[in-house]
């Protein structure tokens, strides 16, 4: 698998204030020559950072294609200040708004979002659209869609172990099967996740979807990636289901598959 010839230099900016300030690492790259393509903006997953497979095989493929690419980690995650429990998907679109104003303030995106970055993604568009920057989001990208994953696939299964957890605890774990450390879910997120749900109504992102679905994605079921189709009525939506793909969607020829896409977006643009 190709990977980019040198890592991009990790810069920081500073987002929130008094006791929520928190630093955030990012990736820049820019090209040599001034880009009029949209800039790609990697939207990583719960718990993932930029140093992943796919972050760094898109900012590979920006190289090739001539355009700027933006990867940042979320705080409590990879390079970026910040406890982990600490977050919300609140804090993280503000991150998220923060960096791409640092990085892309005037700039054509698209949002490339995995898992938990899908949802991420679609209420930065959200967001945007409230400031009055309509048209900003050129197209946009999504690896197992994760939107408001905190209702739909957490709380309805929770044991009652897991229930008397973020009652006593605030917090409940479980095993992961990505790392040697457990998954841990916050009351805190929980509740915000509720707050940012956008499966309540229809999703208008105003830009071309692409979405990526593996049928043996054993934590975000292919059927949570058509219920959000069934959702973007108003849209150009394009969905590829990879039938034994997994979750992570890391293997060269997923890969393919998402630069593709990213590809047919940057042509579309």
């Amino acid at each position: 698998m190709s990977t980019a010839s040198a890592e991009t230099e990790i810069t920081r900016i500073e987002v929130g204030s008094g006791a929520a300030a928190r630093s955030i690492a990012m990736r820049i790259f820019r090209t040599e020559q001034r880009s009029e393509r949209p800039t790609l903006v990697w939207l990583g997953g719960y718990r993932s950072d930029m140093s992943g497979t796919k972050a760094v095989e898109v900012e590979h493929y920006a190289r090739l294609a001539g355009t700027d690419c933006i990867r940042f980690d979320y705080s409590g995650h990879g390079s970026s200040g910040g406890d982990f429990r600490d977050g919300t998907i609140s804090r993280w679109i503000e991150e998220s708004l923060a960096v791409i104003d640092h990085a892309a303030p005037a700039s054509r995106l698209i949002l490339i979002g995995s898992s938990m970055g899908g949802w991420v993604a679609l209420r930065l568009i959200q967001e945007l659209r409230r400031r009055g920057a309509t048209g900003g989001v050129a197209g946009l990208v999504l690896i197992a869609p994760a939107p408001d994953f905190t209702a739909e696939l957490i709380e309805p299964n929770l044991t009652e172990a897991e229930k008397t957890s973020l009652a006593e605890r605030g917090y409940f774990e479980e095993p992961s099967q990505y790392s040697p450390e457990p998954n841990i879910f916050t009351r805190a997120l929980i509740e915000d996740g509720r707050a940012n749900r956008v499966l309540s109504g229809p999703v208008e992102t105003g830009c071309p979807v692409h979405i990526l679905q593996g049928m043996r994605d054993p934590d975000v079921p292919y059927t949570h990636a058509l219920k959000l189709m069934e959702h973007m009525p108003a849209d150009d939506v394009v969905m590829t289901l990879i039938r034994d793909g997994d979750h992570r969607l890391s293997r060269d020829e997923d890969i393919a598959k998402l630069k593709q896409a990213i590809g047919a977006m940057l042509t579309q643009a």
